[in-house]
C-alpha cells in the first residue's frame, strides 16, 4: 500500500513540528508529509496542484477556521479525510457531523495520533473480500496495553475512569485504555453520554433510572445498563440528562 499523503494545516508553527516530528515516526501507516499550511487559504492554495489523503487541522485560526475549511474540503469531489488537531474541546460534535475522522487535543499524544492515521489508512483502502461485504460501522479505535483494537461502537456499553486507566465494557468483554476518559468522550460523540465525572455510558444501553442505596450514587441516583444488568451511579447534576437520554429527547 502506498504511503498516506498527509496535509498540515496550523497557524502554530511549533504545532506543525511537532505534528511533523511525531508523522516521522510512524511507520505502520506509512506517512508522507506532502505540505504544510498556516491557515484555510494557504491550504486550498496548495491543494490545486497537490492531492492529499488525510488533513490534520487545527479549528483555530486566522481567517476561515478549520471547520469551515472542512465543509469546504467535503464539497470535493474526492475530499480528503480530515482528523481535527485542536486545543479546544469544545467542537467535537459538530467537527463529528463534518464526518471527521477524529478530534486529538493537544498536546497530541503519540498513540492517540497513531490510532486516528490507522482509521484513516482504513477508510482510503477498506479491506474486502468476496465472502465479506464492506463494513461501514463506526467503531472505537483503541490502545488496550499492548494492543491495537477496532471496537464497533455499537458494542460498547459503558467506560468507568479508575485510578490512572479507563476500563470499557462491552456485553462480554472488558478493555483497559491507557486514555483519558475525555479524550475519549470526544471521540465517541452523541451517542454516549456522561452521567458522572468518572463515567460514560451508551444512550442505548440505558434502561433504567433508580434512586438506589447500594450504587454509592449522589443521593442515590443510578442507572442500570443492558445487557449487563450493572449499576452505574449518576451525579446529581446529570439527572436531568440521563432523564431525557431514556426518554429520547
Amino acid at each position: 500500500m502506498s504511503a498516506l499523503r498527509v496535509l498540515l494545516v496550523d497557524d502554530e508553527p511549533l504545532a506543525r513540528l511537532r505534528l511533523r516530528t511525531l508523522l516521522q515516526a510512524t511507520t505502520n501507516p506509512e506517512v508522507q508529509v506532502v505540505g504544510e499550511a498556516g491557515d484555510a487559504q494557504q491550504a486550498l492554495d496548495l491543494l490545486r496542484t497537490q492531492t492529499c489523503d488525510l488533513v490534520l487541522l487545527d479549528i483555530r485560526m486566522p481567517g476561515r477556521d478549520g471547520l469551515q475549511l472542512a465543509e469546504a474540503l467535503n464539497r470535493q469531489p474526492q475530499p480528503p479525510a480530515v482528523v481535527f488537531v485542536t486545543a479546544h474541546g469544545g467542537h467535537a460534535l459538530r467537527a463529528f457531523e463534518l464526518d471527521a475522522v477524529d478530534y486529538l487535543t493537544k498536546p497530541v499524544r503519540r498513540e492517540r495520533l497513531l490510532a486516528a492515521l490507522q482509521r484513516a489508512a482504513q477508510r482510503r483502502s477498506p479491506t474486502t473480500t468476496a465472502a465479506a461485504p464492506l463494513d461501514d460501522e463506526p467503531v472505537l479505535v483503541v490502545n488496550d496495553r499492548t494492543r491495537t483494537l477496532r471496537i464497533p461502537l455499537t458494542e460498547i456499553l459503558y467506560l468507568r475512569a479508575e485510578m490512572k486507566y479507563v476500563t470499557l465494557h462491552t456485553p462480554t468483554r472488558s478493555h483497559v485504555l491507557d486514555e483519558s476518559l475525555a479524550d475519549l468522550e470526544l471521540r465517541l460523540g452523541p451517542g454516549f453520554i456522561r452521567i458522572h465525572r468518572n463515567a460514560l455510558v451508551a444512550r442505548g444501553a440505558v434502561r433504567e433510572l433508580q434512586r438506589r442505596t447500594d450504587a454509592g450514587a449522589d443521593e442515590g441516583w443510578a442507572v442500570r445498563v443492558a445487557p449487563r444488568d450493572a449499576w452505574l451511579p449518576v451525579s446529581r447534576r446529570q439527572v436531568s440528562a440521563v432523564r431525557e437520554a431514556l426518554s429520547g429527547t
